[in-house]
């Protein structure tokens, strides 16, 4: 018998009985498009890793840090301390830049501050980068928006979309978070004061509340040391991230500056005393070198990546690379689409016994027919074909369905948490081809196994038995 002959009678056995056919298709369109589904979401998860991963320096970056000597409080002396501690300064940058397979190296400094703007007050986490550093992010800005100019004359930032949550309204101590309103703020066309000594300018405020004075005034009565008021500095935006306050993604809290005009403002502000987050002697004297938070260093390849990271910690740094936090990642995620993927199988499971039902049943509805096409010559070997290309059938359907039901799905659920608003940037939900034609493959493979044994079972058949039976 020709296969087109068994294609022929396959669809239409299938057509005489549509309602069970319908039926049997429906539970694979489930199944399909449960599996589907539940491994797109950790498809999903791990593309939206590989995009902040992207954000930080991709797959070549590392964040590289100072460690404290384990001897460094026991050794005498501010010098001694010194070279016993490691800390990220322009001189180890430069060491850093040097080293083989390095393709950049660049310093970072953190610190928060202060902003007041009107009744609002809020806390900024500032991020000072070079140039370098900043176009290296790839920020996603605003239209009009552009990163700072670092020969501007005033300090120029470029705020995180979320960062206004960060503020509240001084009169009644509200946040966005409690009112659901954003701040009456600009932050791409008004200028802030922006406050760098954050435990001074608190320090003036509980004076000022307590005593009802100002902090001059509470130390020239009481002989305490006065401390220089903190001074405000008006500082105006260069962009805004893009997004709205409720999206989510790496850089959505952080406010970036040119690195060397930040430092320019630390040292006009604490002239002659520690810059918070800098490391003192013993004496609380800062050090003569300016140490920065960390350090980012590109690698000229991915491969020379652990071999580099080696080198940095020989050298007495503490060192962490995006392809840990990669490495690591996957290996959840593998496990997330395990369970997601173990979940959707059971529906097809119960589509696969569904399948294998609904052969049988046919079997002994045709029986008659099985037995004429026996004694007419038809070999087992087509009639194992025959039942198998059915349930083949059913699988297939039941997959190109269970895959367009999934795209449908997959689209309304980035709709619903798109923006990043459950703390996923991109869509949740990524459904590449290669799933698609896996899914489909899966689909069929289960549907002709599904009547493999209903197969056998017609193959079984004696021909004058199944003509003389009802």
């Amino acid at each position: 018998m020709r296969w087109s002959d068994l294609l022929r009678m396959s669809i239409s056995s299938l057509k005489r009985r549509k309602l069970r056919t319908f039926l049997t298709v429906l539970g694979v369109v489930i199944g399909t498009a449960s599996i589907v589904v539940m491994i797109s979401l950790g498809l999903g998860l791990q593309e939206s890793m590989y995009e902040e991963v992207e954000k930080t320096g991709g797959a070549t970056g590392i964040t590289v840090t100072g460690k404290q000597g384990e001897d460094a409080a026991n050794i005498g002396g501010s010098s001694k301390q010194e070279e016993a501690k490691k800390y990220i300064t322009d001189d180890v940058i430069k060491e850093l830049a040097a080293l083989e397979h390095v393709r950049s190296a660049e310093p970072v400094l953190n610190l928060s501050a202060v902003a007041l703007k009107g009744r609002y007050e809020g806390s900024l986490e500032i991020c000072g980068m070079t140039q370098e550093g900043l176009r290296a992010l790839n920020l996603e800005l605003k239209d009009g928006g552009r990163l700072p100019d670092p020969d501007s004359p005033q300090l120029e930032l470029v705020y995180g979309n979320a960062v206004l949550s960060n503020f509240y309204d001084r009169g009644t101590g509200k946040t966005f978070w409690d009112t659901g309103e954003a701040p009456g703020i600009d932050l791409e066309k008004d200028s802030l004061f922006l406050i760098l000594d954050q435990s001074g300018y608190y320090e003036s405020q509980n004076n000022a509340s307590t005593d009802g004075r100002s902090g001059a005034e509470t130390g020239a009565d009481t002989g305490t040391v006065e401390k220089p008021v903190p001074k405000k500095y008006v500082v105006k935006g260069s962009a805004v991230i893009e997004g709205d306050m409720n999206s989510y993604s790496t850089n959505s809290f952080y406010t970036y500056c040119d690195i060397g005009k930040l430092k320019e403002y630390l040292q006009r502000e604490f002239r002659g005393r520690a810059i918070p987050g800098q490391p003192t002697t013993k004496s609380g004297k800062p050090y003569s070198k300016f140490v920065y938070s960390s350090a980012k260093v590109q690698a000229d390849d991915m491969e020379h990546v652990e071999e580099l990271s080696n080198t940095i910690r020989s050298l007495g740094y503490n060192v962490q690379t995006n392809m840990e936090y990669i490495d690591s990642m996957k290996k959840q995620f593998a496990m997330v689409q395990a369970v997601l993927g173990g979940i959707g199988a059971v529906s097809l499971l119960v589509a696969a016994i569904g399948i294998a039902n609904t052969m049988m049943m046919s079997i002994y509805e045709r029986t008659k027919e099985i037995g004429v096409m026996k004694v007419i010559g038809c070999g087992l070997k087509n009639i194992r074909q025959l039942f198998l290309l059915e349930a083949g059938f059913i699988g297939l359907a039941g997959g190109v369905i269970g895959n367009l039901l999934s795209l449908i799905m997959s689209a309304l659920i980035n709709m619903l948490v798109s923006g990043g608003s459950m703390g996923v940037t991109g869509n949740i939900s990524c459904i590449p081809m290669w799933l698609v034609l896996l899914s489909v493959g899966f689909a069929v493979l289960v549907g002709t196994a599904a009547g493999y044994f209903p197969a056998r079972r017609a193959m079984q058949l004696s021909p004058l038995a199944a003509i003389r039976g009802e």
